[in-house]
């Protein structure tokens, strides 16, 4: 844009308050369908981008906006890196596909069967076995304020203890649930990183700022005594940040960046 060169251009200028735009409205349940999908897909190649992939391991799931007991998954067996939109499979409450024809993780539908189920505020759930989280697990501990993002999970996240080997029994994602109670965020003993969201969005976000975290307080503590924020500060700040729509908003620039680099994710 070329800026006017006669004196005009100070005159021009306009006070306003410009904002990033908030979770969409759906004129019909195919519009919002349709959405979700594209949303998991593109959260697929974010989490591909950071390197969460390990083998099987790792899903997200987004509720239909019709069959409230289904769910869209990543199949078995397929890359992050790779995935696209038509790609994602739908399970039905009892664990079977019901659209497209490749597997279910049989991990996946036990825990995020159960999540969805306690959890009729979430629609979509995202887990992995990403490395900083997997180290975090493994101590036991809980995120902590420590850093103005941390205060993201203050009084928000939960260690769930006592790893039973791998989740292939809903009860045992039901034990997950119940651990999770109305929180965001839980850290499994042993095993990794579970956010949950009222949107792919949400969710993939928190899963991308708790990796994050882990990863500053793993480091910290290694260089020396962690200092935690004041509680009411802490309290505070995540008042600020702890807010759909603004971990809503922090899906856009992760969203931008793939459309830009892999658009055949919407195929």
């Amino acid at each position: 844009m070329t800026e006017p060169t006669d004196g005009t251009f100070a005159a021009s200028l306009t006070p306003r308050d410009p904002e990033l735009p908030g979770p969409p409205e759906f004129a019909t349940v195919e519009e919002e369908r349709r959405h979700r999908r594209e949303q998991l897909a593109i959260a697929f190649r974010i989490f591909g981008k950071f390197g969460y992939g390990e083998h099987l391991a790792g899903h997200i799931t987004v509720r239909d906006p019709e069959l409230h007991d289904h769910f869209w998954v990543n199949p078995l067996g397929r890359s992050f890196s790779r995935i696209r939109m038509s790609d994602l499979i739908l399970v039905n409450a009892d664990g079977f596909v019901v659209h497209g024809d490749a597997p279910v993780n049989k991990a996946a539908f036990a825990i995020h069967s159960q999540l969805h189920h306690a959890r009729p505020d979430i629609v979509a759930a995202a887990h992995s076995h990403s490395l900083y989280g997997k180290a975090l697990a493994a101590l036991g501990q809980p995120l902590l304020p420590i850093t103005q993002d941390a205060c993201l999970f203050f009084e928000d996240n939960v260690v769930v203890p006592d790893f039973q080997g791998i989740v292939y029994d809903p009860a045992e994602g039901a034990r997950i649930a119940k651990q999770l109670g109305t929180m965001s965020t839980a850290i499994l003993a042993n095993h990794g990183l579970l956010t949950v969201g009222r949107s792919v969005e949400e969710a993939a976000t928190l899963y991308v700022q708790a990796e994050r975290a882990a990863q500053v307080q793993l480091i910290a503590a290694a260089a020396g005594e962690l200092r935690p924020i004041d509680p009411e500060v802490a309290r505070f700040t995540y008042s600020q940040t702890g807010l759909q729509g603004q971990n809503w908003r922090g899906f856009l620039p992760l969203r931008e960046e793939i459309l830009y680099e892999q658009p055949d994710v919407l195929q």
